[in-house]
């Protein structure tokens, strides 16, 4: 049988099995649109079943081009969209018009607008100043965390903060007027310590504080229902250390994390063991919690490998229960000789070998996605 003929009879099993998704098990919003608890459904369905592959501002820009109308990397080496698309709202909390990757929100919502429509899923991340100092995320201090809690001197402009992204949220309206879900990526990468709120700048307890506070304003009090919420780490050693932040079951709808691979191949083989030894664990955490497992972020930077999607990436995730993965952003090339992309271009080496990866049966692109009919 041929290979086409094989993902062919792959897609059809996968199909029928997210139909007549069952109710019964709802996301931590009991008030979620149902929209939003169709995706939920449909991401936990998917789990064994086939993996939905993102990329984090892949309409907005790519290596060489900014904001052409239907451009994609991706779509340029596939004939395919991603299925999943990653955004970022920091500086929005400052009420800059531009997030701190330089993509206008209004561009933004347009775009996250059209994926849905055509039946693409939403993740967004939130690199927020510093609450404390104005500086960056990037840019610790300490006591920042316990500033934000309720009764610190900087709950009432984090408060403000989170009225900026309700208002966000909330504007992502389909084309009937309905809520567009979006899995929303709080404090992700919490047990790194480059992040004010990372491991080294706060106590356990404060960042599962603020992770109460941060979910219960914007579903009780602001009544944003359209988001699932992800809980992600960077790369850890054990079940203990993946859960020493987590903050509880009935915070959390998606569990994930982020892990890259360094700048040499010879390291294939050691990234490929991280990478399914870290979804193992992450799988098991994931069927004892009933929560949907995702690589929530990944990248190797200018993709020097030729064959490395299907040599090593397709390999490491191919037999896991993961929902998604999300690939980092196409920044191109700076005049310094500096770049960044984590996904092919059109004649980058490893372009065939990504046509390959998509072609290959667990993997779910846009095309396939929109036949999955995920929100309904």
């Amino acid at each position: 049988m041929y290979k086409k003929e094989i993902r062919a009879i792959f897609f059809l099993f996968l199909l029928s099995g997210l139909t007549g998704t069952a109710q019964n098990d709802p996301p931590i919003d009991k008030k979620a649109t149902q929209e939003t608890i169709n995706l939920y459904h449909s991401l936990k369905k998917l789990l064994g079943k086939g993996i939905l592959f993102g990329h984090q501002d892949d309409l907005a820009y790519g290596v060489g081009w900014k904001y052409i109308p239907g451009k994609s990397d991706i779509k340029d080496v596939t004939g395919d969209y991603p299925s999943l698309y990653g955004w970022e709202l920091g500086r929005i909390e400052i009420d800059q018009p531009f997030n701190l990757d330089s993509v206008p929100f209004d561009k933004m919502k347009n775009f996250i607008k059209e994926a849905y429509e055509r039946g693409g899923v939403i993740t967004i991340s939130w690199h927020a100043n510093n609450p404390l100092t104005g500086n960056s995320a990037w840019q610790p201090a300490p006591g920042t965390v316990a500033s934000i809690l309720p009764g610190g001197e900087k709950n009432g402009l984090y408060k403000n903060w989170l009225d900026r992204i309700a208002d966000f949220m909330e504007s992502l309206k389909g084309k009937n007027g309905e809520s567009i879900p979006v899995i929303f990526r709080l404090f992700h990468e919490l047990n790194g310590s480059w992040f004010w709120w990372g491991r080294k700048n706060c106590t356990a307890d404060e960042l599962k504080q603020l992770w109460h506070f941060t979910v219960a304003y914007l579903r009780d009090q602001k009544k944003v229902h359209n988001l699932l919420y992800a809980y992600n780490t960077d790369r850890f050693t054990s079940e203990e250390d993946y859960l020493e932040r987590y903050p509880g079951d009935e915070w959390v709808d998606i569990t994930g994390f982020d892990i890259y691979q360094a700048h040499s191949v010879v390291k294939n083989e050691a990234f490929l063991q991280d990478l399914d030894h870290s979804l193992n664990i992450l799988e098991n955490i994931a069927a004892k919690k009933d929560k949907i497992a995702a690589l929530t972020e990944f990248g190797y930077n200018g993709l020097p490998d030729s064959s490395w999607w299907t040599t090593v990436f397709l390999p490491a995730i191919q037999h896991h229960k993961i929902a998604y993965v999300l690939a980092w952003r196409n920044a191109g090339y700076k005049a310094s000789g500096q770049y960044e992309f984590y996904v092919p271009y059109k004649g980058q080496s490893s372009a065939p070998d990504f046509i390959l990866f998509h072609d290959s049966a667990p993997m779910i692109f846009q095309k396939k996605a929109s036949e999955l009919a995920i929100y309904k």
